[in-house]
C-alpha cells in the first residue's frame, strides 16, 4: 500500500548574520535529514523539546518552507513549490495560536471562503453548501460565519481553524500544538472531534506536541525529534512503555504527572546545543549519562531494535 506521506532526507537550514550583499555569516541547521513515511489513516505523533525542528519540519510539509534537500512525496506523487494548489488540496495546518491565525479584518464566513475559492474555484452556492457542510461538522453553529475571530473563545477559534483546513477536502492534516494554547477542559472537546473527524473523512494525521500524555492518547506511532533530528520512532505502545533512546527516557521522566513528584532530569547540561557550533558525534552526548568516547565522535544513525522500533544511539536502553 502507498504511503499517505513519506519524507525523503528531507532537511531545512537558515541562513544566519547575511549581510545586504554577499554570503551569510554562518548556517544553522534547523532539520537534519528526516526521512519518513505516514501511512494512511494513521496518527503519527512527533514529540521533543522546544528548538528541536518540529514546526520547521511541520512548515516544509505544507508549503510555508521550502526544504534545503530532499523530497516530499503524497500518495506516491512528489510535490513542490511549483504548484501550490496542488499542495493545499492534498495537506493542510492547522496552527499552535487559534486566534492569531485567523485573520482579524475578516469574517469567519470570508476565512473560510479562501480555499475554496483559491483551490477549487467554487461559486457562491457552492462554496455556502461546502460550508455549511463543514460547519456541521466541527459542531459550529451557522450565525457564527459572520463574525470576527476576536468573538469566539479559544476553543471555538480552533474549531474554526479545524473548518478552514477541512475546507479544501486535504487527505492529511498537520496539526501543530492544536490543543496546547487551550483550557485542558477544552483540550478533550478538540481531541475528540479530531477523533471523530479522522474517521468521518478517512484523513491522515501528523501530529506535533511537546505535551507527551497527548501524544499518547491520539498517536499510532510516534517520532521523537533531538536536535533537528529523528533518534527514536515506533509505535506509541513501545515509546512510553519500552523507550531504547535515553533521551525519550528522559523527556517521558520530565513530563509532571499528578501524584508524582517532578524528577530531576539526568546529566550536567539540560540545554540543547548551540546550533552555531554543533557538537561532533551524537548531539545528546552532553546530557547523557551512557555517552562514551564513540558517542562524542560518530553520529548515530536510526537502526531497528524491536519490531518496527527504531533508535539513533550507540548504547540504547535496555528494552
Amino acid at each position: 500500500m502507498t504511503a499517505a506521506l513519506r519524507l525523503e532526507r528531507i532537511s531545512k537550514t537558515f541562513p544566519v548574520g547575511k549581510p545586504l550583499i554577499g554570503a551569510p555569516r554562518a548556517l544553522v541547521r534547523a532539520v537534519r535529514p528526516v526521512t519518513l513515511e505516514v501511512e494512511t489513516g494513521e496518527t503519527l505523533g512527533v514529540v521533543g523539546e522546544s528548538g528541536c525542528g518540529k514546526s520547521t519540519l511541520a512548515r516544509m510539509l505544507v508549503g510555508l518552507e521550502p526544504p534545503s534537500t530532499g523530497a516530499i512525496e503524497i500518495e506516491g506523487q512528489q510535490f513542490d513549490n511549483a504548484d501550490p494548489a496542488a499542495f493545499g488540496r492534498m495537506i493542510q495546518y492547522v496552527f499552535q495560536d487559534p486566534i492569531s491565525s485567523l485573520n482579524p479584518r475578516k469574517t469567519v464566513r470570508q476565512i473560510i471562503e479562501t480555499p475554496l475559492r483559491r483551490l477549487y474555484g467554487m461559486n457562491r452556492a457552492d462554496r455556502a453548501a461546502r460550508i455549511s457542510e463543514i460547519f456541521d461538522s466541527v459542531n459550529l453553529r451557522e450565525e457564527f460565519l459572520d463574525r470576527y475571530p476576536h468573538e469566539f473563545s479559544g476553543g471555538q477559534a480552533q474549531r474554526i481553524g479545524i473548518a478552514r483546513a477541512l475546507a479544501a477536502a486535504p487527505r492529511i492534516l498537520v496539526l501543530d500544538e492544536p490543543v496546547s494554547a487551550l483550557d485542558v477542559s477544552v483540550q478533550a472537546q478538540v481531541l475528540n472531534l479530531l477523533a471523530r473527524l479522522k474517521a468521518e473523512f478517512g484523513l491522515t494525521y501528523l501530529f506535533i506536541s511537546h505535551d507527551l500524555a497527548v501524544v499518547e492518547a491520539v498517536s499510532d506511532r510516534v517520532a521523537v525529534m533531538y536536535f533537528g533530528a529523528v533518534v527514536e520512532i515506533g509505535s506509541a505502545k513501545r515509546i512510553f512503555n519500552a523507550p531504547r533512546h535515553p533521551y525519550t527516557r528522559l523527556l517521558a521522566d520530565s513530563a509532571p504527572v499528578v501524584g508524582r513528584p517532578l524528577r530531576a532530569p539526568e546529566g550536567k547540561d539540560t540545554e540543547l546545543p548551540d546550533p552555531l557550533n554543533p557538537p561532533t558525534g551524537c548531539a545528546f552526548a552532553a546530557r547523557c549519562p551512557r555517552a562514551s568516547d564513540l558517542c562524542r565522535r560518530v553520529e548515530p544513525e536510526l537502526k531497528p531494535m524491536e519490531e518496527d522500533q527504531l533508535a539513533a544511539c550507540h548504547h540504547p536502553l535496555d528494552p
